[in-house]
Order: structure tokens, then C-alpha cells, then sequence
């Protein structure tokens, strides 16, 4: 009886650890089991230099936002640590001592864009002001369960009228043709409609199109990454921008996993799932690799879908088209993630000395959407960028938790490598386009790359294979067109549900996934209490 359990939560990333919290709320002996010896998946803080203990990174994802506040009421998560430092404005340095920032007030930030373009200074913000009513209202259909578009049964007609009649003060037939486009359209050319200056684009979207996603600016469908990345309003109250987790990024991993053991959740360690067991079509528990099974009627699986249907099941217990659709799922990236400790802030040519909106808002190494564009058609040539960019943060500014006084530690999300080199570590070759982006940081912060103390390099092989983000995609599956809603991960399945009966799916690959948010975790057990199907 000492393995047998009402529910088993497979991974203790934060989207397991909520899913086990709100499990364990409702009152069921729930078990999380989480692979490696320490919680938090890709949203962990870590101390990867062992000569150097002092300092502490996050060590894939860096900023966290679209955390329903229901969720940190629900699960007391500020109670436990969760703190989030608003992230500062954009700052965009050019190779000719330049740079565009947009920290201040409106007129500040026009006479900023106007050094750059007088048209865009006013037509940036009727951008703004656009994107933000298309974000509004596509934003509370993360906090929706999607309905299987397309079916004939009687309660997924009802479902799907019911998300119609919801959705239908913000819907019209401009609305409709906006959404369209931003579904459709590349960034750079959405950005065309709007604007003229390369430089106001990037800031506009032309990074918030891309990040983490194999496809650079000129490709159709990223208009909608970066409308992802500009949600402000989910339907479940304001929130605020993008944020540094006090603590790292593992502080709300910490939090979620304090969270669900308050709640009466059992967390397993260094357990990683072999296999899931099913009966008849139903799941029975899960073994771990040393053989060790748990028993359960109720199984979440909160990793990879790629894993769990591939790998954790026998093809044969699945339906056919069910299979092939998750083989489909493209879940490339060809992302590295660089962390730095330096002894010094960089001391950028357009803006000498310390300024909290520049050191303390994300700085981008793309000074225009050709030079991103360049980076990507390198990796998709088979090499990795000449030239990388980056998103680059320096959550010391405002967290002093993370490295000693004086010192600070650099976060850079960078793209891109060929995506193919999840099959393989190429670290030496990691390292080299490493370099070449200092090299190019140190172009416009002279002092960049001389204090540099320390330097870590992960890219699609490890993330792959340390963190089970198969391709190294971030987003546990792209958020292209195809993927997105009804269709993510796949048809039929976009409920939180899944063919074997019991097993239920909480991962980052279903609907609202892609970044730290928690909702597909509080979706999944919102489903399984609307199907009763805890037994307790």
C-alpha cells in the first residue's frame, strides 16, 4: 500500500508541481516523481560553477509573467516565496555608438524613436494600442479549455458555442481579420504595415517574434509569438509585464513544490518513469527506472508529450492517428542560453555609466531585423550564427540574492544554432559562437568582455538530454499556427485529456504552454475534478 496512491504526477517542473498542489487540495494522496535531484525543470536556479559557489543563475528560463493570480491565491504561493521584480524597459545599443531606449514616460520614449524615425514615433504607439486590444482579447482564451472545433457531438457544439457567446463583445468582423493576420502574417512584414525604422522594429516585435522558435522574422506565424509575448490581460485579473523571480527562477519552482507539499503532496526525487502502466484501456500507475512501480487510477504527465506517448507507452495502446499526430509535432529551437558572471555592469558607448533602465531592462544584441534575420538563415544554412542574437538580462540589478556585492551575474537567450544539434553536444563549436557573441556585445560595452569571470554554454544537445526538452525547444512543441489552441499538441487532445482514460497531460505542449505560467497544470486538474475522475 506504501506505493499506491489517487493521483501520480509525472515531472516536478512548476506546471507538475502545480498540478500536484491543486491534486493534493482537493484531497488526493498525491505523488510527484521528478527525474533529477532537485525540482523546478527549465525553471530552476542554479550554482553551475563549483569554483564559485557564490553565484547563482537561472538557468534556462529567465523571466516569468501570465501566472494567473488565481493560481498564487489558490496555491499561497507568496506565502512561499514567490516574488516577482518588474523587468525594465528595452534598450537597443547600435554599432555606431547609438541605441534606441525606451525607458520613460511617452513623450520621452517619442523623442527617443524620433532620432530614429519622426513617423514611427507616433505610429509606434497606435501599434502598441493595436496590438494590445488583438492581445486582449485573445489573452482570456489561455484560461480557457479548448473545444474540439470541427466535432459533431452534441457537447462539443455547446462548448464551442459557449466560447462564441464569451468572446462576443471583443469579436468583430475587423477584430476577426486581425487576429487572421497575426496568426498568419510574418512579424517583419506586420511590422511594415506599422513602421520604418529597422531599429523601432525590433523593439516593436521583431525579437518577441522569435524567441525560442525555429524560425526567424521573415517567416509566416511569428506575428503571433510575438502577440504570446504581449498578452497583459489572461481574464483572470491585470498583470503586470515581464519579471525577474526573486531568487531565480528556481524560487517559484521552490514555491509550487512548497505549495503542493503544504497541501499534502509526497515529492519523489531522483525518480525517473520507465513506463506507464494501462489495463483495458486505462492507466494503473507508472514504474521508474529501477524497476519500482507506483499505483494509481489517475496519472498527470507534466514532461514532454514526445516522451510519454513515444517512449512511456507502447505504440500499440494508442490510436494510430493519435501517434503519427505526435511524431508530428515540430518541437525544434536551435536556442543556447549563456550565463555569465562578471565583476563589472557593461559600460555601453550610447549610455556610459549605471542606469537602471538600461542595466535593468532587456537588452538586446539585434540592432536591427535583417541582423536577426541573418542569424537565422546562418542556422538554417547548416552553421551556427556568425553573428547571434541575444535577450539579455541582468537580474542582479534588482535581486542581490544571486551573486555577491559588486559582482553580477548575465542571463543571454541566444539564437541561433542549427537545430539538428540536439543530436549531438558540439561544444567546441558552442563555445566558438559563445565567443563570437561577446565579441559582438563587446562592440557596443568595451568593458564586456574583459569582465567576464565565469561562463556557462548550454545548448539544443543538453537541453535536450539534462532537461528533456527534446530539440531544445523551450516551448516543449513550437507555437506555430498549427500547434496553437485546439491543435496543441494535437488534435482531439488540446483538453488536458488524452486516449488512455486516467492519464491526463500538464505539460508546456498543451494549450497556454510556452513560459512559466502554471496554467496548463491548473487547467489539467480543472478538467480531471469536471470529469470526477479522482477517486479518493
Amino acid at each position: 500500500m506504501a506505493n499506491n496512491y489517487d493521483a501520480i504526477v509525472i515531472g516536478g517542473g512548476h506546471n507538475g508541481l502545480v498540478a500536484g498542489a491543486y491534486l493534493a487540495k482537493n484531497g488526493a494522496r498525491t505523488l510527484v516523481l521528478e527525474a533529477r535531484d532537485h525540482v523546478g525543470g527549465a525553471a530552476e536556479t542554479s550554482a553551475p560553477w563549483p569554483d564559485a559557489p557564490e553565484f547563482n543563475v537561472t538557468t534556462l528560463s529567465y523571466v516569468v509573467s501570465l501566472v494567473p493570480p488565481s493560481v498564487i491565491r489558490d496555491l499561497q504561493l507568496e506565502r512561499f516565496g514567490y516574488k516577482v521584480l518588474t523587468q525594465g524597459p528595452y534598450f537597443v545599443p547600435q554599432f555606431d555608438g547609438t541605441a534606441l531606449s525606451l525607458a520613460g514616460d511617452h513623450d520621452t520614449k517619442a523623442a527617443a524613436i524620433a532620432k530614429f524615425s519622426k513617423k514611427d514615433s507616433v505610429r509606434y504607439f497606435e501599434f502598441k494600442e493595436w496590438i494590445a486590444k488583438v492581445a486582449n482579447v485573445m489573452g482570456p482564451l489561455l484560461m480557457e479549455t479548448p473545444p474540439h472545433l470541427g466535432s459533431k457531438k452534441f457537447g462539443d457544439l455547446v462548448a464551442s458555442g459557449k466560447l462564441g457567446w464569451k468572446m462576443r463583445s471583443g469579436i468583430s468582423e475587423r477584430m476577426v481579420a486581425d487576429i487572421t493576420k497575426l496568426m498568419t502574417m510574418s512579424i517583419n512584414d506586420l511590422l511594415d504595415e506599422w513602421l520604418e525604422s529597422p531599429v523601432v522594429k525590433v523593439v516593436a516585435g521583431g525579437v518577441s517574434g522569435v524567441i525560442g522558435t525555429w524560425a526567424g522574422p521573415f517567416e509566416p506565424g511569428t506575428a503571433y509569438v510575438m502577440a504570446h509575448h504581449s498578452i497583459g490581460d489572461i481574464g483572470d485579473g491585470k498583470l503586470g509585464t515581464w519579471g525577474f523571480a526573486e531568487g531565480g527562477m528556481g524560487a517559484v519552482s521552490n514555491a509550487c513544490r512548497q505549495a503542493a507539499e503544504h497541501f499534502g503532496a509526497e515529492i519523489k526525487l531522483n525518480t525517473r518513469v520507465s513506463k506507464i502502466n494501462t489495463s483495458n484501456g486505462r492507466v494503473t500507475g507508472v514504474v521508474a527506472g529501477n524497476g519500482e512501480e507506483y499505483t494509481a487510477p489517475l496519472v498527470v504527465t507534466a514532461i514532454h508529450p514526445k516522451i510519454t506517448f513515444l517512449e512511456h507507452l507502447d505504440r500499440s495502446e494508442l490510436p494510430a492517428q493519435f501517434v503519427q499526430d505526435v511524431e508530428n509535432i515540430q518541437t525544434r529551437s536551435g536556442t543556447v542560453k549563456i550565463n555569465l558572471a562578471v565583476d563589472a555592469l557593461p559600460e555601453f558607448t550610447a549610455a556610459p555609466g549605471f542606469n537602471p533602465d538600461v542595466h535593468g531592462g532587456t537588452i538586446e544584441m539585434a540592432p536591427t531585423i535583417d541582423y536577426i534575420e541573418e542569424a537565422f538563415m546562418d542556422a538554417r544554412g547548416g552553421k551556427a550564427a556568425e553573428s547571434p542574437f541575444a535577450d539579455i538580462s541582468i537580474p542582479t540589478v534588482f535581486d542581490k540574492t544571486l551573486a555577491p556585492e559588486g559582482k553580477h551575474i548575465v542571463s543571454m537567450f541566444t539564437q541561433w544554432v542549427p537545430h539538428t544539434w540536439n543530436e549531438e553536444p558540439h561544444q567546441d563549436e558552442l563555445e566558438a559562437y559563445a565567443d563570437r557573441l561577446v565579441d559582438r556585445v563587446n562592440d557596443v560595452a568595451p568593458n564586456f568582455k574583459n569582465s567576464i569571470l565565469h561562463r556557462q554554454v548550454i545548448g539544443p544537445h543538453e537541453m535536450e538530454n539534462e532537461w528533456g526538452l527534446v530539440g531544445g525547444n523551450i516551448f516543449h512543441g513550437e507555437l506555430s499556427a498549427n500547434q496553437l489552441f485546439n491543435m496543441r499538441p494535437v488534435v482531439g487532445y488540446a483538453d488536458y485529456r488524452s486516449p488512455i482514460k486516467g492519464l491526463y497531460q500538464a505539460h508546456s505542449g498543451t494549450h497556454a504552454g510556452g513560459g512559466v505560467n502554471g496554467i496548463p497544470g491548473h487547467h489539467a486538474v480543472r478538467e480531471i475534478m469536471k470529469d470526477k475522475a479522482l477517486k479518493k
